[in-house]
């Protein structure tokens, strides 16, 4: 079963593929994906990365409070939307 990560703090530079290969590192990533302005096309500094259980408390444990592209990452398990 596959888990849903929030990761913020992001680079607004960072593509999909940047934030897919960079989870890729803690496990087997099933999806990634930067939430954008809708009018704007630019990146609004966080994202989703969608991992198995295993893999996604791994990413947490390697991600959470680490640098990234010179900022520091948030990484938790994604809230459902209310």
């Amino acid at each position: 079963m596959a888990r849903k990560l929030f990761v913020g703090g992001l680079p607004y530079r960072t593509t999909n593929d940047e934030l897919r290969d960079a989870f890729a590192q803690a496990g087997e990533v099933v999806s990634a994906s930067i939430v954008t302005d809708r009018e704007t096309g630019r990146s609004r500094g966080f994202g989703f990365v969608e991992m198995g259980d295993a893999d996604a408390d791994g990413a947490i444990s390697m991600w959470n409070g680490k640098e990234f592209g010179g900022r520091m990452l948030t990484v938790s398990d994604a809230r459902p939307k209310t």
